[in-house]
């Protein structure tokens, strides 16, 4: 299932930039972070495929979703300019954006080419 974060819970999940200014991902599984907002039409229309995603790949990948209105500062952080905007974080490694509401063949595709190496 999906998780949302705040700014507290994502130091602890995904990236204490308090700590270090250096990317150090502080999860145990890859993960997927979406970039998202209530007033988003594409966002409204990924929000089932991600929760799909999460559920086929239970115990494999984590999906992270940000509510850029409530937490502008981690949207900032990550130079969110538009929605949705994805994050994807292998274990190992820099992570890296996508923008938009990809298609899921699209996002298996990610999945497997750049969080399962």
């Amino acid at each position: 299932m999906t998780e949302h974060l705040d700014g507290v819970s994502f130091k602890k999940k995904v990236f204490d930039w308090d700590k270090s200014e250096e990317w150090k991902y502080e999860g145990a599984l890859p993960a997927i972070v979406d970039f998202y907002a209530e007033w988003c039409g594409p966002c409204k229309a990924l929000g089932p495929v991600l929760e799909e995603l999460s559920g086929k790949y239970e115990g494999k990948l984590q999906v992270f979703k940000v509510d850029i209105d409530k937490e502008p500062d981690l949207a900032s952080l990550f130079g969110v300019q538009s929605v949705p905007t994805l994050l994807f974080i292998p274990k190992e490694g820099k992570p890296s954006m996508a923008l938009g509401a990809l298609p899921k063949p699209q996002l298996e595709k990610v999945i497997s080419e750049v969080l399962f190496v």
